[in-house]
Parts: C-alpha cells; sequence; structure tokens
C-alpha cells in the first residue's frame, strides 16, 4: 500500500521503460530520484489523470483511490498477464488479484456462472474475458481500466492493437537493429534479478530469450535452463536441440521427462486445486513440476510464449498453429459441429450453448492483413494461461514474464513487412545468427507428433477416469449416462472435451469449498495488493491502514 498527497494505490505491478517514462514525467512534475514502480503508477496518475495507462508498459494490476474526486480508479495491463478480479455489491466494491481471497468474504456468493462452466466444458476456456466462474465475481478484461464515483462503475478499454501503422527502413539491417534493441529491451526490462529460470524448449523462441539473458547476467550459474521432453511416449527431439542450445550459451539445463507422468498427475496435493477449472488439468503433473523446479532456482522463470503468433505469418493462407508446448497439447482438431450428446440438454437450452458451439467454428476471411496476429490478439487462451502462471494459482514465489508479450515488440512487428521479416520468423533467425547454433537457428516449427493425452488413453489404464465419485452439481451440467468411456474417444478434440468432464468434477469438489472462518482476521490484517481488499469507497480515504491485500 502506497499513499501520496490525496491519493492511495495497491498493486502488482512491474512497471517497463522507465527512463523514457521518468522523462515524460518530468515535463509535468517533479519526480524523486529512482522513483520504485509504485511511486510511478502514482506519479503518471497525478500528471495524465485516467489517461495514465496510456503512458504505461509492463505487467500490472492496480488501484487508485483518489480522495479529492472520491473517485477509485483500477487497471490491468494490455496483456492481462496480472491478474484484476472484484465485486461491486451494495455500496461496496471488492476486488483482488486472486479468485479464492474475495471469496472469503461472506458477501460473495457460491452461485456458479452457468455460462462459463459451458464455455470451460466446450472450448476449455471461458470465452467472456469479463466475467468468471463465479456470478458474484467479474473479470477486468486485458487493456482495460474501471472506475467507481459515487458507487457507478464505468469500464473502459485503453488500448488496442495498432494493424495500420507502418514502419519503413531503407535497409534490411535496419529492420533488424530496431527488433533486436527491442528485444533485449523487453528481456532486460523482465529481468531484474541475479537469478533466472527459463522455460527453454528446443525451439527458436525461448532460446533467443536465454542467449540474451545470457549476455545480461554476469554469473554462469545464474541462468538455468528447464525443459519438458518426451522420449518414449511421444519421441520428440526436444531433448537434443534444447542441450545443443545450452551448450552453445554456456548454462546449465535440465529436462523434465514428460513420460514418467500420468493424467490429473497431482504429485504434490493441492496441484489441481485451482480458482477457476484449469484449462490443462489433465497434464498439470509436469505443468507444475517444471514451475516448482523453476521457483527453486530463482524468484523470476522466462517463458517464449508467443513468438509464433507476430513471427510465424504464412505468405499466403494462414493455418491456425499452434504457438508453445502448451498450446500443441490443446490443438483443436476438426470437430462435429453439433454440440457433445453428454451436455445435459436443460443447461445447454438456458445457456444457449449451441449458438455459442456453432459460432466458433465460423472461420473468418481468409485473406486478412496479419490474420495470424489477429487471431492470437483475440485469443481467450492468453488471458487464462497468464493466470494460470500467477502465484495465486501456482502457490509458488515465482514471477513468471513473457518477454515476447511486450507491448513495444508487438507493435514493431505489426508495422514492419509481413515478408520476409514475419514469416518462418526470419526476423528472429537473423537476430540471433551469431548466438545460437546453426542446427536451432535452422530448425523448422515442429509440432508435437501427437496428443500426450491421447497416447497415454491409448497405452495406459484409465478406467478410474470413468468411474469416479460424482458430484451432485455436475448432474445440472453433463448426462454422464451419454458420455462415452475415454478409451472410446478416437480424436484429440473428443477426448479433451470428456477429460474436463473429470476436471469440472474435480473442481467442484475439492476447490469450491472455502473456508470463511477467518474471515474477520483476514479483513484486518496488513498485506499487500495478492490478497483480499475490502473497501467502503465512501470510507476509504480516512482508513488508509486498515485495506488488506495480497502476500
Amino acid at each position: 500500500m502506497f499513499s501520496q498527497k490525496n491519493l492511495l494505490l495497491t498493486a502488482d505491478a512491474r512497471i517497463d521503460g522507465r527512463a523514457e517514462l521518468i522523462e515524460k514525467l518530468k515535463s509535468k512534475l517533479t519526480v524523486k530520484e529512482s522513483p520504485s514502480d509504485t511511486e510511478l503508477i502514482v506519479y503518471a496518475y497525478e500528471a495524465w489523470g485516467e489517461d495514465c495507462v496510456k503512458h504505461l508498459l509492463g505487467d500490472f494490476a492496480f488501484a487508485i483511490w483518489d480522495g479529492r474526486l472520491r473517485r477509485l480508479f483500477c487497471a490491468r495491463d494490455h496483456f492481462g498477464v496480472k491478474p484484476f478480479f472484484f465485486a461491486h455489491l451494495s455500496k461496496d466494491f471488492i476486488f483482488s488479484s486472486a479468485i479464492n481471497r474475495l471469496r472469503h468474504d461472506p458477501r460473495i456468493s457460491t452461485t456458479l456462472n452457468e455460462i462459463a462452466i459451458g464455455d470451460y466444458l466446450l472450448f476449455g476456456v471461458n470465452q467472456d474475458l469479463s466475467t468468471t466462474i463465479f456470478k458474484d465475481i467479474q473479470r477486468l478484461p486485458p487493456a482495460h481500466y474501471l472506475t467507481v464515483t459515487n458507487g457507478a462503475l464505468k469500464i473502459c478499454r485503453y488500448w488496442t492493437p495498432e494493424m495500420s501503422a507502418t514502419v519503413r527502413f531503407r535497409d534490411p539491417q535496419s529492420y533488424v537493429q530496431r527488433f533486436s534493441e527491442l528485444l533485449s529491451r523487453a528481456v532486460l526490462d523482465r529481468l531484474r534479478t541475479d537469478r533466472l529460470a527459463v522455460s527453454m524448449s528446443g525451439g527458436l523462441d525461448s532460446t533467443s530469450l536465454a542467449g540474451i539473458a545470457r549476455k545480461q547476467l554476469n554469473d554462469d550459474a545464474a541462468l538455468h535452463a528447464f525443459t519438458v521432453v518426451y522420449d518414449t511416449l511421444i519421441p520428440d527431439q526436444e531433448r537434443q536441440y534444447s542441450t545443443l542450445a545450452a551448450e552453445r550459451l554456456g548454462i546449465a539445463i535440465t529436462h523434465v521427462n514428460a513420460d514418467r507422468y500420468s493424467l490429473f498427475d497431482e504429485r504434490v496435493a493441492g496441484d489441481m486445486d485451482q480458482p477457476e477449472p484449469f484449462l490443462i488439468s489433465p497434464l498439470t503433473g509436469q505443468f507444475n513440476d517444471l514451475l516448482r523446479l523453476c521457483a527453486r532456482h530463482g524468484p523470476v522463470a522466462f517463458t517464449g510464449y508467443d513468438g509464433d503468433a507476430f513471427m510465424s505469418e504464412p505468405r499466403n493462407h494462414f493455418r491456425f498453429g499452434i504457438r508453445s508446448r502448451l498450446r500443441r497439447m490443446l490443438r483443436r482438431y476438426p470437430a462435429e459441429p453439433l454440440l457433445p450428446e453428454w451436455v445435459e440438454k436443460s443447461f445447454a437450452t438456458r445457456t444457449n450453448l449451441n449458438d455459442r458451439w456453432n459460432q466458433s467454428f465460423k472461420s473468418p476471411v481468409d485473406r486478412v492483413k496479419r490474420r495470424s496476429a489477429r487471431r492470437a490478439l483475440n485469443s481467450k487462451v492468453w488471458t487464462a494461461l497468464f493466470e494460470g502462471y500467477d502465484p495465486s494459482s501456482t502457490k509458488l514465489q515465482l514471477e513468471v514474464r513473457h518477454p515476447f508479450v511486450d507491448v513495444r515488440l508487438i507493435e514493431y512487428l505489426l508495422a514492419i513487412p509481413t515478408v520476409p521479416w514475419c514469416v518462418n520468423k526470419h526476423i528472429l533467425r537473423v537476430a540471433m545468427k551469431d548466438m545460437l547454433p546453426a542446427a536451432v537457428l535452422n530448425r523448422r516449427k515442429t509440432p508435437l507428433a501427437g496428443d500426450p493425452a491421447l497416447q497415454l488413453v491409448n497405452r495406459a489404464s484409465v478406467r478410474w477416469l470413468d468411474s469416479f465419485e460424482v458430484n451432485p452439481q455436475l448432474k445440472d451440467f453433463v448426462d454422464l449416462n451419454r458420455r462415452r468411456s475415454v478409451v472410446e474417444e478416437e480424436t484429440s478434440d473428443a477426448l479433451w472435451a470428456s477429460l474436463r468432464v473429470f476436471a469440472l468434477n474435480y473442481w467442484l469438489t475439492n476447490s469450491l469449498v472455502i473456508d470463511r472462518r477467518n474471515i474477520a482476521h483476514t479483513l484486518n490484517e496488513r498485506t499487500y495488493f495478492h490478497d483480499l481488499i475490502s473497501l467502503d469507497c465512501q470510507k476509504m480515504e480516512t482508513t488508509h491502514g486498515t485495506q488488506t491485500g495480497s502476500r
């Protein structure tokens, strides 16, 4: 919690482009030497009011109480890396970056949002980024801010990717040089640590980030790569290529053998207990073990997500690709146009699921400028995946950061000519030619040769996935008499939908109950933003020390 003049701020934030922001602020007001990130947010609000978010870069979720205007101003970063949830109940507005902290408040009901449940069962992710699985809890979408004034709530979008801007240079090297500058800056701004873990496959994206970070860190032991590999279940070459990259960069590498994990493999009790049903729950074992290894090495981890979206445009027709190992696991195969028969009929009718299902198969126009980038920016998966990496979900003291998901870098890639720079990652290959081994530089995009879940079903005993103890609430959404056995599912799309039935049942049984017995203590402890913040907007300016937040 930080207070200055008539302003009170609580934030979970990392502000990037600090030097440039400070220079802009100095033209508007007096700025102290070496201000913290929270101070920069307050300065920006003092200088530009609600427009402050148009000048902020980085990953952030924050709230500012303006005592002079008696207004609460809240904002979430451009891509939704930092979560922000809220409930507007009568005169009270309560918010947090953790759903379960909000749920400790007895005013929050346990009523579920049936549309979100339908979206999870059909698509694996909520299609409405302004809602959650709980009826009373809302989500502030990425690139949005909200204000609460006299009990009235207003939500506005403050940033939309610019698709028509153009950047042109006379010589090819200038394109690469500017790209290298922006990528290096994205890495440096997110580093801010002397020990870094990198979730590094044998592909070009994450190895490039590891190479750039290696140049910034002086200690040989400061950087450690962690790679998920399949040796037998679905033989891939990630072990070979990631090892080549690590040897070239002179960094240590640990391989996580995914062959040894089963479906819903909970290696540590509570791994599957998530605020909302998680889109990769069937592969929770390897996901959580990878993050635990990263957390043991240091407080910050990098992923290579999502370089493919902006640097892999085909020259002509675009075929929607998979942009990371996790995305490959969730690959959408052609599906039947009919709603899955196991969806409970009255539930489908009252939530209009048929229309939502059919709408998902309507293809956009084939020939649209930067179609892959557009689809990525409109994707509903980003928000769910980023929130899955947040400490409120992982329960780890680990900040997972994504240097390719940087406003400056993405806007640049959207503005330069697609050909040749954004075809087959040409600009990244040229930029990294002196840093990475030729085998990695020249490696073509290599999707996983199969679906791990489908292979596990075919090779292992999974009868327990069909004979689980059914939570009574599940019957409101699923007709289990019409659900086929998982071993009968022949496509990844059908299998993953069937597995989500099990995941939802688990969530209803294990994650839905919240112990509210300690609510009085919770509401009076001093913490930071991640935990619960409950406040009456009329009283907030006189209770600077009583709000709560998390961690």
